[in-house]
């Protein structure tokens, strides 16, 4: 594909990055030192401009685009640099990146024929608020097309090994010693220490997520963010929606002011100027049954979660905003949650490797793709024998059919309303989406 970015922060760059190899990139962007870090790096063609003025687009007046991305931080400029390249370059799709959840609710982007609005903000904090229904969880994925949901739970069991024999969910993923395994077979042996992925039915993850996870706590209610800026507004707005006590611990005190009038004063603010060790004890923090640490400082972050479980609160997360501190995060112990540059990031991605009739999601940090087909009414599938992928790594292959997971290893012959799903390494990822759009 022809993709052309604007913006090339953060998101911008990853984007580049991973896109590069495999599609022909341009980035436009008027930070020239930024645009010749990523031409150093990557193979791209870099456009040195406003992405808010019309006569940088003169520069691709002739270029035709498959796909457009606005990811810079200002939602104006996103907003405006989408509009603009509509009306200078043939562009087939149209994503965008806001910040502001009011563009969730308005007519905007019908108005600018955007193909996908991507909320960084909401999609952070909508991950959190998952977490209210399963406690032990660290995260939790919905998908199209089925209830059954995929559920990562760190083991804290003090037995030595636990063979699982799944009943209404299947072994996806472990992740042990910073390794990724896909296991091959469904009696998988576990460990403590592990993180382990479920997929299927919540009434059956939420049956045996006690014997895996005896330390989280069974219910949360009191909850402590470290964090008052957009990203710890947003989910204390989540958190105060299901009635929670919340407690915000901010350092400026600015900000202190601001996110207290924001959330009318419903959460109880408090300044961390002088540090947090007195706010432990006279705040009674420590009495929390959760702590989310909400910054954009992924270091400070991870030191006040270790603060948090030496002071024995048993469900803390960490915000992950560089890909660099993710696997520092889960060796810690930490439930990470992404943040809205990396939730940007990989929501993007999933979209680009996502069809009419596919669906991909990332999961262990983006080392792991799971890719879900439908065959729908009009599909030419329908009581086809087909045969199941052959794969050069771990993959594992199911067919979901009447909410019942059926292994996929000998040839089947496909109903309507199956859905086929795959879980890979996300170095197999793009054999397996040309595989599914191929049948």
């Amino acid at each position: 594909m022809d993709i052309i970015i604007a913006g090339a922060g953060k998101v911008g760059y990853n984007l580049a990055r991973t896109l590069s190899p495999i599609h022909n990139v341009t980035v436009i962007d008027r930070n020239s030192q930024a645009l010749n870090r990523l031409q150093e790096n990557l193979d791209i063609l870099p456009v040195n401009g406003d992405i808010e003025d019309p006569l940088t687009y003169k520069k691709l007046i002739d270029k035709k685009a498959d796909l457009f991305i606005a990811v810079t931080d200002i939602d104006e400029a996103n907003i405006i640099s989408t509009l603009i390249a509509g009306d200078t370059i043939d562009v087939k799709k149209k994503y965008i990146r806001l910040r502001n959840d009011f563009f969730a609710k308005s007519s905007i982007r019908e108005k600018l024929e955007i193909d996908e609005a991507i909320f960084p903000l909401q999609l952070s904090s909508e991950t959190i608020e998952q977490l209210f229904e399963y406690p032990r969880a660290n995260n939790v994925k919905s998908f199209a097309y089925t209830d059954f949901k995929l559920v990562s739970i760190r083991v804290t069991a003090q037995i030595d090994e636990i063979i699982l024999k799944p009943n209404g969910y299947i072994i996806v993923g472990i992740e042990r010693n910073k390794r990724f395994i896909i296991p091959k077979d469904s009696n998988s042996k576990i460990f403590n220490g592990d993180l382990v992925y479920l997929f299927g039915s919540e009434d059956s993850i939420k049956e045996i997520s006690p014997k895996l996870d005896i330390e989280a706590p069974e219910n949360i209610e009191r909850c402590v963010i470290f964090g008052g800026g957009d990203l710890g507004i947003a989910i204390a707005r989540k958190l105060l929606k299901y009635g929670k006590d919340v407690k915000i611990v901010e350092e400026d005190i600015n900000q202190c002011n601001i996110t207290d009038e924001i959330l009318g004063g419903e959460a109880m603010t408090l300044s961390s100027k002088y540090g947090t060790n007195e706010l432990f004890e006279e705040e009674g923090l420590a009495h929390a049954d959760m702590m989310i640490s909400a910054t954009s400082d992924d270091e400070y972050n991870i030191i006040k979660c270790l603060e948090a479980k030496e002071r024995g609160i048993k469900k803390v997360m960490a915000i992950n905003n560089e890909m660099e501190y993710y696997n520092l995060m889960h060796s810690l112990g930490l439930i990470v949650v992404r943040g809205p540059k990396m939730s940007a990031y990989n929501t993007i991605i999933e979209k680009i490797h996502s069809s009419k009739v596919t669906t991909e999601r990332k999961y262990c940090g983006g080392q792991g793709s799971v890719y879900l087909r439908k065959i729908f009414t009009d599909s030419s599938l329908i009581d086809r024998r087909v045969k199941p992928y052959k794969a050069t790594k771990d993959t594992l292959m199911y067919l979901i059919r009447s909410k019942k997971l059926i292994p996929f290893i000998e040839p089947q012959r496909v109903k309507e309303d199956d859905i086929l799903v795959i879980f890979t390494h996300n170095e197999e990822s793009q054999k397996v989406e040309s595989w599914l759009n191929g049948l």
